[in-house]
């Protein structure tokens, strides 16, 4: 791959091993201080981290988050660069309408979806990045749940690429980013935040009497359920913190 003859699909297709020397020297750089910005800025503690990858497989792991701020982005794709792992965030495909973000998500690894049609070439890319030991990160949400009274539309597809990939599913849940940027200010208060990761899920576990379509149903199910169960279980520890 080339820094100016490369395309965007090159960077989506390929692994993140593959980019250009500088480039990956370039993203290490930007992540470390970004991992020390938000340790300092955060504080942030992430509560049995070690549940979000699968030590018995050398394929990636499919982790899924609410979403509520971008900080908690930078600290979850920034805890785990420092773990040693690569990952790629799905982003939906609107924000490639914009040509530096568009370059920008490219480099950064992330992987657009198109909402609402069946994406074959992206869940290709995922599946192939799964298979090559590189995380992909998901917000089922789809956007930022910025109030309790905010609709939630919970996105699937999640196990369909879980599937592909032969991999399994990692549900995690964050608190205290949302209050990092209070309603109408622009500027981020240095608050303490928290992350937990909970226990993996596989089509293994799905019962066995159901068909693979049906698997595919209760496991997103399943996932996201374990996900708002770990995000309660923080905002019960952590009570006015959301």
């Amino acid at each position: 791959m080339h820094h100016f003859t490369s395309t965007y699909e090159d960077y989506y297709g390929h692994g993140m091993r593959e980019y250009p020397v500088g480039l990956r020297a370039m993203y290490s750089i930007v992540l470390a201080i970004l991992f020390a910005f938000s340790k300092i800025m955060w504080r942030w503690d992430f509560e049995d981290a070690d549940k979000l990858f699968d030590s018995n497989s050398e394929r990636g792991t499919v982790i899924i988050c609410n979403h509520t701020s971008m900080a908690e982005v930078i600290a979850i794709v920034a805890h785990i660069w420092a773990k040693g792992h690569r990952v790629r965030p799905i982003f939906k495909s609107e924000f490639n309408k914009t040509k530096i973000v568009k370059w920008a998500f490219s480099r950064v690894g992330g992987i657009p979806v198109a909402r609402g049609t069946a994406d074959l070439k992206s869940l290709r890319y995922a599946q192939h990045a799964l298979q090559r030991g590189e995380d992909i990160l998901i917000f089922p949400e789809g956007t930022r749940i910025r109030t309790d009274d905010q609709p939630v539309v919970v996105h699937g597809g999640f196990a369909i690429i879980a599937s592909m990939g032969k991999a399994t599913i990692s549900p995690m849940a964050v608190c205290g980013f949302r209050d990092l940027t209070p309603k109408g200010s622009k500027i981020t208060k240095p608050l303490k935040c928290w992350m937990k990761a909970g226990e993996k899920l596989s089509f293994d576990d799905a019962p066995n009497d159901l068909k693979r379509k049906e698997k595919s149903t209760w496991i997103e199910n399943e996932a996201v359920n374990r996900m708002y169960a770990l995000r309660d279980e923080l905002q019960a520890e952590h009570p006015g913190r959301k």
